[in-house]
């Protein structure tokens, strides 16, 4: 016979996970905006010219600037919104590296110049 913990029990209460599946669905959203708004400011003169915050690195400074304030606005609501809670980690950083592919694959300039 096995002594039983506490810890392995059937009816210990599921600890909450819904603020690091805040960080990880957020850091997946975060990566696609970057990518997003790279295309956009390549791709349309208004968008460029909306995004250079710093002349000197042209629409980088607005893409990255850009990117990085809707990372953390997401991470907030999500975090509001998740965080006593317990939520399929599982599908969420399945969603989380669906973002991160189509991110990376919007890099690369034959993928960009079909839009």
């Amino acid at each position: 016979m096995m002594p039983q913990n506490s810890a392995n029990s059937v009816n210990a209460p599921a600890i909450p996970n819904g603020s690091g599946a805040a960080a990880i669905l957020a850091a997946g959203i975060g990566l696609f905006a970057l990518a997003a708004l790279a295309v956009a400011a390549d791709k349309s003169a208004l968008v460029k010219k909306g995004l250079i915050f710093y002349t000197p690195t042209g629409a980088l400074s607005g893409v990255t600037t850009v990117a990085i304030l809707f990372w953390i606005g997401v991470w907030i609501v999500l975090e509001m919104r998740w965080r006593n809670k317990t939520v399929a980690v599982g599908r969420i950083s399945a969603a989380a590296f669906i973002l991160l592919g189509l991110s990376l694959l919007l890099t690369f300039p034959p993928i960009v110049d079909l839009f």
